[in-house]
């Protein structure tokens, strides 16, 4: 491995937690509770979707790296697909609200595990699907 082999690992995994990072801050802006606050409480609900969210989102800034030969074409691709995944998720769980009477949000701030595991499950399920396509 060249220095500018172990420089770019350097970089492109330096740029991409910056970029987890702001995802996962605006993302948390899209829900009905501050994410951050209800970890320190111990709700294993949130902290449960949170940790899906992240893993989903890593995956696909890992496929868009791999598939891409510019770190900021590989951003770019990871922005796009976040917000194509807050989309998917927010019309999911309008449908859910609407359809079967089941708020996804409000369960997960009220730490019922299985809200959260099913909100959760469509990050990730959004992730591979996204991730296939790129």
């Amino acid at each position: 491995m060249t220095l500018n082999e172990m420089v770019a690992i350097f970089v492109w995994t330096g740029a991409g937690a910056v970029l987890l990072v702001v995802l996962m801050a605006v993302d948390s802006l899209f829900t009905r509770y501050k994410d951050l606050e209800e970890i320190k409480k111990g709700n294993v609900a949130v902290t449960s979707r949170f940790v899906m969210k992240l893993l989903a989102q890593a995956y696909i800034l890992s496929q868009s790296i791999s598939t891409s030969n510019h770190l900021g074409e590989a951003l770019l691709v990871s922005v796009i697909s976040f917000v194509i995944l807050l989309l998917v998720e927010s019309l999911v769980e309008y449908v859910l609200r609407s359809t079967a009477g089941l708020d996804l949000s409000e369960g997960t701030k009220d730490n019922k595990l299985s809200h959260a595991l099913l909100a959760g499950s469509l990050h990730v399920a959004g992730a591979l699907i996204i991730g296939s396509c790129l």
